[in-house]
Parts: C-alpha cells; sequence; structure tokens
C-alpha cells in the first residue's frame, strides 16, 4: 500500500496496532486497512464496541474541561495513544492555549504517529516508556522539562490499566504516580470491566491478543482500588456515560453497556 504522510518510516504496515484499532473505532484517519480488519473482527464478537470506545473518549474530553476549568493546566496521559480525534491537548489548549500535555505510549507505532501529528505543538510532546515503570517517566528530561512536579499535574489513566497484567502489578504503579505528584492534583482511570459482561465480549477480548496489548478485565472494586486513599469527585467510579455527562440523552437507556467504569481523584 502507498504509505500516507503521516505515517513515519519503519512502521510495519502490514500488523495490527492496538492504538490504530482505537483510532478506527472512535472516528479517526489514522489507521490501515490491516487495523480496520482486526476491529471488524472484533465487532462480529461485540457490536457495541465502537460504542465503547466513543463512550470512553467522550468521557476523556469531558474530563479534560473539567480540570482545566478546575485551575489544572498540566497533563500527563500514560498509555495515551495516537492523539488524535478531540484528544488531550486539542481540548485542553482550545480552553486554555497555555496547557501542556505529556503522552506517554510503549507502542512504538503509536509514538512515532504521535510525534509526526504533534510536529509544530510547543506545549504537547510523546515519549515512549513503559506505565508501568512510573519512576522513569517521570525522571526523562522531556518530562520535566515541560511540566512543573512542583505544581498540580492531572495524570490521565485512561483505558490503560486493562493492558496490564496483574504480574505488573499496575496498582503499585498508581499509587508510585500519586506519591510524586503534589497536593491539588487529579488521577483520572477509565478501565474496562469483567462485570456483567456475556460470554462475547469475553471472546473478543482474546482477539486483542493479537496486537500483543491482551485486555484485562476487572471488577468495579478492584478498580477503585487504583485510587487509594484520594477521595473521588462526583458521581464517583461509574459506567462511562454516567460521569458528568452534558446533555442526559448522552446517557442511554444501558450505561452499563459501555462496558467500562470511569471516576476521577484529587490528592488531598
Amino acid at each position: 500500500m502507498t504509505r500516507p504522510s503521516w505515517a513515519p518510516e519503519g512502521i510495519d504496515l502490514d500488523r495490527p496496532s492496538a492504538s490504530r484499532v482505537y483510532d478506527y473505532f472512535v472516528g479517526g484517519m489514522h489507521n490501515f486497512e490491516i487495523d480496520r480488519m482486526l476491529a471488524r473482527q472484533i465487532e462480529q464478537f461485540t457490536p457495541d464496541v465502537a460504542e465503547t470506545m466513543r463512550a470512553n473518549r467522550d468521557l476523556l474530553r469531558r474530563c479534560v474541561r473539567f480540570l482545566v476549568d478546575a485551575g489544572i493546566d498540566q497533563f500527563l496521559d500514560l498509555g495515551s495513544g495516537i492523539p488524535t480525534v478531540g484528544n488531550v491537548h486539542e481540548v485542553a489548549q482550545s480552553r486554555n492555549p497555555e496547557s501542556k500535555v505529556v503522552y506517554v505510549d510503549i507502542d512504538p507505532v503509536a509514538v512515532a504517529h504521535s510525534r509526526a501529528i504533534l510536529d509544530g505543538n510547543d506545549n504537547a510532546i510523546v515519549v515512549q516508556a513503559d506505565v508501568a515503570a512510573p519512576e522513569a517517566i517521570l525522571a526523562d528530561p522531556a518530562v520535566t522539562g515541560l511540566l512543573d512536579l512542583n505544581r498540580p499535574v492531572a495524570v490521565l489513566l485512561l483505558g490503560v490499566l486493562h493492558f496490564v497484567p496483574d504480574e505488573a502489578d499496575p496498582g503499585a504503579g498508581v499509587r508510585r504516580l500519586q506519591e510524586r505528584v503534589v497536593s491539588g492534583s487529579y488521577l483520572a482511570i477509565t478501565h474496562a470491566t469483567s462485570d456483567g459482561q456475556p460470554a462475547e465480549v469475553l471472546e473478543a477480548q482474546k482477539l486483542s491478543g493479537r496486537t500483543s496489548t491482551e485486555i484485562v478485565l476487572r471488577s468495579k472494586d478492584e478498580i477503585a482500588a487504583y485510587f487509594h486513599d484520594w477521595p473521588l469527585i462526583e458521581p464517583g467510579l461509574v459506567p462511562l456515560p454516567l460521569w458528568r455527562p452534558e446533555n442526559p440523552g448522552d446517557v442511554g437507556e444501558r450505561p452499563e453497556a459501555s462496558g467500562a467504569y470511569g471516576g476521577v481523584a484529587r490528592k488531598p
């Protein structure tokens, strides 16, 4: 196939990428036919998967707007994927042009695409790192060169912790991030859940292994534990459409069908 201008050299166009599959589901343009083929396979098992992805992206936008209005102008977006279709820097900088955003992803495909997309934006960068190694992220000169960790920062873990296996102890990693940021900082988490999920969802979850980033579904209690002792902002940890909807019609008849929970907490 012809390599588009946004696809850097060295990207394998013949293997699907989790980041590009997600980009396809939320209506982005940074994906290839190989990604769309896998997405269509997943949709055969879970026809609502695209709506789930969009619900996560819609919460992201509402969350970022809430945080900017709360005075936050620094964002650390971990497991960011490809920053396209209304991602953090677009939403935050449209509300406050001085907002600074650091995207972090372990996927070299997502990082390469992100660098091409963010070229020319002095207040938004991407670094390649493992979410399970927060000390390395917070010590990265690129991160500390853009973000002032002596001031409040929003740590975003939106749709990423379910890619971290239990043996990597994601809860301990979140705790280390919480310890490093100052009072007044925020933590936002969205996470796919096993609660009430039918068998076909579990089958679709197995397909995620083809991208080398298999999803781990967790219960509401397991997800809530990641916030540790930080108090949750109202309405707490809820199905994605129920987190501060802007219009009653956005919730839908079955918000739990989003298959994920979302919540935001503030460091006392």
